[in-house]
């Protein structure tokens, strides 16, 4: 009997000390990195035994957010222009910010055909993107409008989610026909895509480069950020689709 009380004693003891030693931190995420980060995510704390608090949306939401006070630990943009603001603002703590990725835009439906012809021909009610000013992939969206002559034809079409996360909502759900989402959406490691898609050539849009900075000293957040720079964490990255450094 006292030998079972020393033994839970000591457990209680060692399982206190962990709770003490292990942190947390609270990281803003762009919505098209939301499979992709939280994978890393998962990967960092098994192996630390910390926390990592992800919150999802659109990257120009967050840097408005962010710019009023916001208490996150760091941030993983949709782009490169935000970021570079907070640093530039001193919000972002120097020489912390890096890309982590560069993302691939598609046309998506998981119903029909997607393809170029098909968006030309415009057979269909509704076509999804994101906001182009709140998100680099509906800014990219529009870019690959505007070079194929169809962004003027097109806009009683569309229908504009407030990021890439509720826009491939709108397709999956039937709101839309088709959308322009994010590979990473659509990719996962090991599972053959659901759907139709196009992807589109790289040359019909600006290069989606997306970049991370830290916005506090929180140590747990810092290590996070170097986590995502090794290896592993890049070859977790790249399994959904994305290109990194």
């Amino acid at each position: 009997m006292i030998r079972f009380m020393l033994t839970l004693v000591l457990l209680s003891v060692f399982f206190g000390s962990r709770s003490l030693i292990a942190g947390e931190a609270r990281i803003a995420v762009a919505s098209n990195a939301t499979s992709a980060i939280k994978a890393v995510a998962k990967r960092f704390q098994e192996q630390s035994g910390d926390k990592i608090v992800l919150v999802f949306g659109a990257t120009g939401k967050f840097y408005a957010q962010i710019m009023n006070g916001a208490p996150f630990d760091a941030f993983f943009s949709a782009d490169t222009r935000r970021p570079a603001l907070l640093e530039q603002e001193g919000v972002a703590l120097p020489d912390s910010r890096f890309t982590y990725a560069q993302g691939k835009i598609v046309l998506f439906s998981p119903k029909r055909e997607a393809s170029s012809a098909v968006l030309k021909k415009r057979a269909y009610r509704y076509l999804a993107i994101a906001n182009p000013k709140l998100a680099p992939y509906g800014s990219a969206a529009k870019q690959v409008l505007e070079k194929l002559g169809l962004w003027d034809t097109l806009r009683f079409q569309m229908v504009r989610g407030e990021n890439i996360g509720q826009t491939y909502q709108f397709v999956i759900s039937g709101n839309a026909e088709l959308g322009f989402v994010a590979l990473s959406q659509i990719k996962q490691p090991g599972i053959a895509i659901s759907g139709s898609y196009w992807e589109v050539p790289a040359k019909l849009y600006q290069p989606i480069k997306q970049q991370a900075v830290l916005l506090s000293h929180n140590g747990v957040a810092k290590a996070f950020m170097e986590f995502v720079r090794s290896d592993e964490a890049k070859a977790l990255i790249q399994s959904f689709g994305y290109e990194v450094p």
